[in-house]
């Protein structure tokens, strides 16, 4: 019987011949070694299919699937992968970005350590088209040195999902988070499978919710962004307000301890970014209605949350979701 690799590596991609190549040299250049190629192709137009076929020359053992037409979700993607893995990690190493050579090795390393962990998150460099360092943060935590200082943090995963993952979705890359297989299974039936826009930040949390979280605080993954990607596109239309309001209840739903004051600061956000969606009155008003429907929210979240930044000047110890984001495990 053919021994099962550690990690399994899976590869979405469609349409990003451009930048396959690069992606590919990254994985197959890592200094751990105990790893499945899975390359995933969801009916591209491109050259993608053949510069895959050249990469399995390369390593034999590679597996090549081709959907005959789009599947209209990565996340759809995400899981046929998972459930073709054979490893007990997954790394779903998106077409488009880039790791550092170490990147598995510093992860399992990592995993190792924590035995209730499920998922692993290193930090993250933005890079534009063409691999320039892009400016502005990548991680939430860059900019506080209580995490930079340490190599590393390992976080309870209901804390993780209340203090983090319930304000945005802080694991904003999946090419930078290696995680377990048996818990991603365990989510066949989840919504996020018919999700579009949201359905990482969804995914996430159900892992997170059954077991720790561990963070490496060392930039080991290029996300790269550009006009094509998908989470940027699903931002500046306003098509993924929709499924982050969605999100949102299923954490509260999850969690329902959480305090009211902070929900309330929550929405808030959700209705301003609402607000400010480059969109119609009659379209606003639809998410509003939604907003209202799914999470009781109304404008006056909004305005607590205005009064909440103001005064928070006079009282440094009010909540924000900085503040509260950036907590480390006792």
């Amino acid at each position: 019987m053919e021994e099962e690799p550690l990690v399994s590596v899976i590869v979405p991609n469609y349409n990003y011949s451009r930048y396959l190549p690069e992606r590919l040299d990254s994985i197959l250049n890592q200094s751990f070694r105990d790893f499945e190629l899975i390359l995933l192709d969801d009916a591209s137009t491109d050259e993608s299919v053949q510069i895959m076929e050249r990469y399995k020359a390369q390593r034999p053992d590679t597996r090549i699937i081709v959907n005959e037409k789009n599947g209209g979700s990565p996340f759809r993607q995400w899981m046929k992968g998972i459930q073709l893995a054979r490893g007990k990690w997954i790394w779903i190493a998106e077409a488009d970005d880039v790791a550092t050579p170490d990147f598995l090795a510093a992860c399992l390393e990592a995993l190792a350590e924590h035995p209730k962990a499920v998922a692993c998150l290193t930090g993250i460099q933005l890079i534009g088209p063409e691999g320039e360092p892009l400016p502005g943060k990548g991680n939430y935590w860059d900019g506080f040195p209580h995490y930079t200082t340490r190599p590393s943090a390992c976080f309870d995963g209901r804390f993780y999902v209340n203090h983090k993952l319930y304000w945005s979705c802080c694991m904003s890359n999946a090419s930078a988070v290696v995680f377990s297989r048996q818990a991603a299974l365990r989510l066949t039936d989840s919504p996020f499978l018919s999700m579009r826009h949201s359905g990482d930040w969804l995914f996430w949390v159900q892992m997170a919710l059954q077991g720790d979280v561990v963070e490496v605080y060392r930039n080991l993954d290029f996300f790269r962004r550009h006009d094509a990607c998908v989470t940027l596109g699903g931002k500046k239309t306003g098509r993924g307000i929709e499924e982050d309001i969605f999100v949102v209840s299923e954490v509260e739903r999850a969690l329902p301890d959480i305090p009211r004051y902070k929900k309330r600061l929550c929405h808030g956000m959700l209705y301003r970014r609402i607000k400010h969606l480059p969109l119609t009155d009659r379209e606003k008003d639809r998410y509003f209605a939604l907003f209202a429907e799914r999470l009781k929210g109304t404008k006056k979240d909004y305005t607590l949350l205005l009064w909440n930044q103001y005064l928070r000047v006079v009282f440094p110890w009010l909540l924000t979701w900085k503040r509260d984001r950036t907590l480390l495990p006792d």
